[in-house]
């Protein structure tokens, strides 16, 4: 049996919006760990690809930047069906908005006025079909021995985000969320050795001394320090993981996909609420995703808004 399971990231760069750190994990019961790593899509090819182009009837799972669509009208199709698919693949329902999507994945409705309203659910695609692709892909699991019971995001949105980074940089904030998910993997599946991949954190290559850290009575063996991969086995007591951080993981393993969509669809789910509060406050308001550049026209244009409702920048800007 493996456990493999994979952490990214979405919302890292920008000034608006929250930092959302997604872990997923798949339980394959016939898989030998000394096969090495495996590739989840060749084994669900009948059901799962990689590409949009390739997406019917099948359903995409990759790098949530190749899945995102430019055009407005179906810019979350393959995130919102790959992620509820999966989400629903061990469930018997999906969520019908966007706060049970939120409870179901441990997220939270963050307590502000900008963030309130409930989004229903699918967005960009249809009820009848979603659940035709979940029938599919739970029959295809199952088929195969495979389930994906673990689907979590942190949200950590700017008021959170700029108290933590008066003590701390964005990466070192990034780095400890995700050795978060990484230490309730370990609680949850470490008597089954549970194998994690990491996006790696820039061009980092050493991790052992921030580990240390972060499990001070472990035992961390540095299996692998180059520029390919970064690896680790940290066992503490009868709990083991094995730990690697790898450039590009979201393109080679398919927990690591999996965790980038959930990352941008929750982050996607939380604009869509702040983009409809201020267009209830400005109408012809031209919607965010909260990066800088465009984020600078779009708070230069909320101003007056925030100054009539006693706001202040630093509860809704973030100050790296």
């Amino acid at each position: 049996m493996l456990i493999y399971a994979g952490i990214d990231e979405a919302g890292y760069g920008p000034m608006f919006g929250p930092l959302c750190v997604a872990s997923c994990a798949f339980i394959m019961r016939d898989y030998d760990p000394s096969m090495g790593e495996p590739d989840l899509w060749s084994q669900l090819s009948k059901v799962i690809c990689k590409t949009r182009k390739e997406a019917v009837p099948r359903i995409a799972v990759n790098d949530s930047k190749k899945l995102k669509s430019n055009a407005k009208h179906k810019a979350l199709t393959h995130l919102e069906r790959g992620v509820l698919a999966f989400l629903s693949s061990s469930a018997n329902t999906f969520p019908e908005n966007d706060s049970a999507f939120f409870k179901a994945t441990d997220s939270i409705n963050h307590d502000r006025e900008w963030y309130e309203g409930k989004t229903q659910l699918p967005i960009g695609n249809d009820v009848n079909v979603l659940k035709i692709d979940t029938a599919m892909l739970r029959k295809q699991l199952k088929a195969s021995n495979i389930t994906c019971p673990w689907m979590k995001c942190t949200s950590i949105d700017v008021c959170d985000y700029n108290e933590q980074t008066k003590f701390a940089t964005k990466a070192s904030l990034n780095f400890a969320t995700a050795m978060k998910h990484v230490d309730g993997l370990l609680a949850m599946y470490g008597n089954d050795h549970p194998r994690i991949m990491v996006d790696r954190h820039g061009g980092r290559i050493q991790y052992r001394q921030e580990l240390q850290l972060c499990w001070p009575e472990a035992n961390i063996q540095i299996l692998a320090e180059d520029q390919s991969m970064s690896r680790y086995r940290l066992s503490l007591g009868a709990k083991r993981v094995t730990l690697t951080f790898a450039s590009k993981s979201d393109e080679k393993h398919m927990p690591v996909a999996l965790a980038s969509m959930l990352a941008k669809f929750t982050r996607e789910l939380h604009m869509i609420r702040f983009n409809r509060y201020f267009a209830s406050q400005i109408p012809d308001i031209k919607p965010t995703a909260g990066y800088v550049q465009d984020g600078r026209r779009f708070l230069k244009e909320i101003e007056p808004i925030l100054a009539k409702n006693g706001v202040q920048q630093e509860h809704l800007v973030r100050s790296s």
